[in-house]
């Protein structure tokens, strides 16, 4: 696969103009109160580079969204439970530009490639319509985006720079509805699934949930930030972020999907 330069660009015109009617709210925000000098070098390069893979990482949430979507309409899934999922591409495309631009407050987008073929998982590849939609809810909304709310709100809740804080509520905003969606889905579509397919849910969410894991894992071997700072870059310090994970993992994900009948390996044997 070929890998290309994360960039983002705006078309201008009427088309940001209807862009911007649509989420007024971007514009808003407390833009240039910021200043890159009030902070060490090397916490300026950390920020840049962290804000930049959020706006990527929002960017992959966006086209997860639009692929689940895509097989809801696919399954005739309830017209309500699709319109609300048609909502959320946008949102994300929204987060995009937001953490984008906390980038460029600190002086601009860190440098990062990826690979356009790998940028959502072939979640369900291969199923009818309705199972292929279940799995891909499962993994990205039932853990993944199920699990961001918690820790975008403890983030939010510990930030303390007007704009940073900002664009963090914004988000935490907007993932409300993300975070539900799933388990309104699953409590639909339970009723039309076989035996075996709760086993192959719970294989999904696992692998979802080992992806997760994986994450923390690169979280835990960075350096501590400084405690004078890590506030104002709209980060937890690590300890704080790890501790709120792994109880959010338990509470929001693993919990309901037991609930509803989709087993899922013990966060021991996961680890």
């Amino acid at each position: 696969m070929t890998e290309e330069l994360f960039e983002l660009e705006l078309v201008g015109g009427s088309i940001e103009k209807a862009y911007r009617q649509m989420r007024p709210e971007v514009e808003a925000m407390p833009w240039g109160t910021l200043d890159p000098r009030e902070y060490p070098e090397e916490l300026i390069r950390a920020a840049r580079k962290s804000w930049t893979g959020a706006a990527f990482q929002e960017h992959r949430t966006g086209a997860a969204c639009a692929a689940t979507l895509q097989s809801l309409i696919e399954a005739r899934a309830p017209l309500d439970l699709i319109a609300l999922a048609s909502r959320f591409p946008l949102d994300e495309m929204v987060h995009v530009e937001l953490c984008s631009r906390i980038a460029m407050e600190f002086g601009g987008g860190a440098e990062l490639t990826y690979e356009p073929d790998a940028m959502v998982a072939k979640i369900g590849h291969g199923e009818e319509p309705l199972m292929k939609a279940a799995h891909q809810v499962v993994a990205f909304f039932c853990v993944g985006e199920a699990l961001s709310i918690p820790l975008l709100h403890g983030t939010w809740k510990a930030c303390t720079h007007p704009l940073t804080r900002a664009v963090l509520k914004r988000i935490v905003t907007d993932e409300a509805d993300h975070g539900t969606f799933g388990w309104a889905f699953l409590d639909w579509v339970l009723p039309h699934l076989e035996p075996d397919d709760f086993e192959a849910l719970g294989a999904t969410a696992d692998l979802a949930i080992a992806g997760v894991l994986a994450n923390w894992e690169a979280i835990r071997r960075r350096p501590p930030a400084s405690d004078a700072h890590v506030h104002d870059l709209g980060w937890m310090q690590t300890d704080a972020y790890l501790e709120l994970a792994e109880r959010s993992l338990q509470r929001q994900v693993m919990r309901p999907l037991s609930d509803r009948g989709i087993p899922t390996r013990p966060l021991e044997a996961a680890v």
